[in-house]
């Protein structure tokens, strides 16, 4: 009976990593898609865009990533996730605060 309801709880949270993945490739490529567009329109505040839609894809991203905890059962398989959940983190940071930075101006 446990092995059934582990079976389906971790397909459960592979389908919902899966679309937090698909979720977070659609952004960028549709924030890249239109940033290129404003660029060759020369429309303003094409880097704030372009920022704020790579924020969003990385929270898509890095909520995919926390998901991932959920099924991880080896300590080096977390070892490299909780990696890429910093590298990630950090990278939303960067991103935010040059957004600010590009607000500011």
């Amino acid at each position: 009976m446990f092995s059934i309801v582990d079976q389906v709880f971790e397909t459960i949270v592979n389908y919902a990593i899966l679309l937090s993945e698909l979720a977070g490739v659609s952004v960028l490529v549709v924030t890249i898609i239109k940033s290129f567009i404003g660029w060759i329109r020369r429309k303003d505040n094409i880097r704030l865009y372009l920022a704020q839609g790579i924020a969003l894809a990385l929270e898509f991203k890095l909520g995919g990533e926390v998901l991932r905890t959920v099924i991880v059962r080896e300590w080096n398989e977390l070892i490299i996730l909780g990696a890429i959940i910093l590298l990630r983190g950090a990278l939303t940071f960067l991103i935010h605060w040059e957004i600010k930075k590009e607000k500011e101006n």
